[in-house]
Parts: C-alpha cells; sequence; structure tokens
C-alpha cells in the first residue's frame, strides 16, 4: 500500500470504523535508522490503533527503527517478508526474506528485544518455485520459535522474476485452503488471511473457518464506505454505523487544519474518491475533486462544492453491494 495509507488515509478510514487495526505504509529500517527519515512515523491519535510496517533485513538496524516506532507510540510493529516489488528485492528484504527463514527470526528476536509493542509478520504463502504446502508451515515454525505468534499471510505466491509487483498481486492463484490449514496446524498462532478479500461477507467466511482475523487493502482503498462503515457493526457487533456523507462532514476540520499549516488540498482528497461509489453522485464527486483539488491554491471551497454536488442521503451505504459508479 505504498503511497495510498499515509497518515491523511488512515485518519480518513478511522472515522469509519473504530475498532479495525489500521497499518501504514511500508517503512524500511535504512530509511528511520540511516536517513533519519522520523517524519515516515508522524500520525495523528484519532489513529489508534495502528500498526506500523517495517521492511528490512538486517537485524542490528531493524532493532533500532523498531525502538524509533515504540518511541512514536504505534500499537503493533509488523515486519514485511511479502512485498515483491524490484526496490525492496534489491535491499534484500520483503518477500525475498521467505528464502532465508534463519534471518528472519534473527530479526523478529532483536525486535522483539527492542520492543515495548508486539511484533507481528506478514509474508507470502512462497516464492517463486517453493512449494508452499512444505515452506509455509516450516516458516511458521521457524519465526513462531523466534517469539512471534501473530501473521497475516497473504494467500498468493510472489514470482520475484517474471511478474511485477502489481501482477503479484493478481495473477498467481489464490490458496485460502492452506491458510485454514496453517490454523489447524498451528491453532496457539494468531493468523490472519489476506490477497483478493473484497467484502465484509468474506471476512465472516473466515472468520467463521476458524481465522483469526483478515487484512484487506485494495478494496478497503478504493471502495472504503463498503468495507469500514459497516466494520464496527458487523464485525466487532458496535453500534453507530456513520453515513458516507458524515464522514466527508467531519473530514472538513481535519482538512481546513492541514490548509491553514501549507499543506495542498489534493495530499488529502486523493484518499476520498472512492468514498461515495456506487451511490447517485459519485461521478460527479470524484471529477470534483480529482480535477480541482491538484492545484497549488485549491481550498475549501473545492471540496465543499463537491460536497454540495452530491444529492442528500443519509442512510448508511449496503453492504457487499455493487458498484456500478
Amino acid at each position: 500500500m505504498m503511497d495510498w495509507t499515509d497518515r491523511h488515509c488512515r485518519y480518513f478510514h478511522r472515522l469509519m470504523c473504530s475498532s479495525v487495526l489500521l497499518y501504514t505504509e511500508m517503512v524500511t529500517a535504512p530509511a528511520l535508522v540511516r536517513g533519519g527519515a522520523l517524519h515516515l512515523l508522524d500520525h495523528a491519535p484519532e489513529e489508534h490503533p495502528v500498526a506500523v510496517q517495517l521492511g528490512g533485513s538486517d537485524p542490528a538496524e531493524l532493532a533500532q527503527a523498531t525502538r524509533l516506532c515504540c518511541e512514536a507510540g504505534y500499537d503493533e510493529v509488523n515486519l514485511n517478508v511479502g512485498c515483491p516489488s524490484d526496490k525492496v528485492q534489491s535491499g534484500a528484504f520483503g518477500a525475498v526474506l521467505m528464502k532465508t527463514p534463519g534471518l528472519v527470526a534473527e530479526c523478529v528476536a532483536a525486535m522483539r528485544a527492542a520492543a515495548t509493542v508486539e511484533v507481528t509478520v506478514k509474508c507470502r504463502i512462497g516464492v517463486d518455485d517453493q512449494n508452499p504446502q512444505e515452506v509455509l508451515p516450516a516458516f511458521l515454525q521457524t519465526i513462531s520459535a523466534a517469539g512471534v505468534t501473530r501473521f497475516t499471510i497473504h494467500a498468493r505466491k510472489a514470482w520475484l522474476q517474471g511478474l511485477s509487483p502489481k501482477e503479484n498481486r493478481d495473477v498467481p492463484p489464490l490458496d485460502y485452503d492452506l491458510v485454514r490449514e496453517m490454523k489447524r496446524a498451528f491453532p496457539a498462532l494468531h493468523l490472519s488471511v489476506n490477497g483478493g478479500i473484497g467484502s465484509l461477507a468474506e471476512v465472516r467466511g473466515f472468520l467463521k473457518d476458524g481465522l483469526d482475523g483478515a487484512m484487506i487493502g485494495r478494496a478497503a482503498y478504493h471502495d472504503p464506505a463498503a468495507i469500514l462503515l459497516g466494520a464496527d457493526e458487523e464485525i466487532f457487533g458496535l453500534p453507530g454505523r456513520k453515513t458516507a456523507r458524515q464522514v466527508a462532514e467531519e473530514m472538513r476540520p481535519y482538512i481546513a487544519r492541514h490548509l491553514e499549516a501549507g499543506g495542498r488540498l489534493h495530499a488529502i482528497t486523493r484518499h476520498m474518491l472512492g468514498l461515495f461509489a456506487g451511490r447517485p453522485g459519485a461521478r460527479t464527486w470524484r471529477r470534483l475533486l480529482s480535477e480541482g483539488a491538484a492545484g497549488s491554491g485549491a481550498g475549501l471551497d473545492v471540496f465543499d462544492a463537491a460536497l454540495e454536488a452530491l444529492p442528500q442521503m443519509s442512510e448508511p451505504l449496503p453492504l457487499d453491494a455493487a458498484r456500478n459508479a
């Protein structure tokens, strides 16, 4: 979710659901430790619970980065062992680490020693020519022996050669059954499933199957109301579902503060384009924000005009509805 789940996106998403665990974009340990890019850890108190996702392969450096993340106040530090991008491969971290579980164990052990919060791992079921039926259980056993008890498993292989990062999100087939099998094989571990999940109905199905959680990425970004507005009620049993329009209105003071501090409107509204997906006025909302917010002097008048152009609706967006707008 690089360039997607930044602090503005997370603030926006939190307004729709109080209970889901939000994740940052992947932050590399070298950027924090060697580059001093501590601004990458900026976040608002309202975002909690929020986990920071680290990339790296040097145990000592990851330990230092973990310490910085804990000092910044994150609720969880997650090591990414799933990203297949060329940049990540060249840095010897991400999905390529599936080939060296011993090194991953060293990394998480160092991170746990430096952490004041839980250290978790996000991984694939395997990479390249590996046999997931053999590789994944061995990986979980090795990493859990180093003290990690919570994993998020992207239920696809990553092909490090021959497929682009985008293709790696769609082309390798999903194997949800293998993830379910891992929960039966490792009942003491907290296992969440990731990859291709597009509705709360699917989440409920995975929970019913015995998995401990589900991570949703692109669907929650492109159609956030369909996933997040109903999650408190449908998944966590909490009342108080909002409407998409209420969320947009609640974003206005946040946007105003951002603009007063010298920020650009587009930095926030680019994350809000899908808020009204599938509802009357969605295309107009997207067009007005896309065309009007990018200018250097764009202000709240652009946001207000886009909101004013929407039909007045008070009812919540239907869950798991088809999105045709």
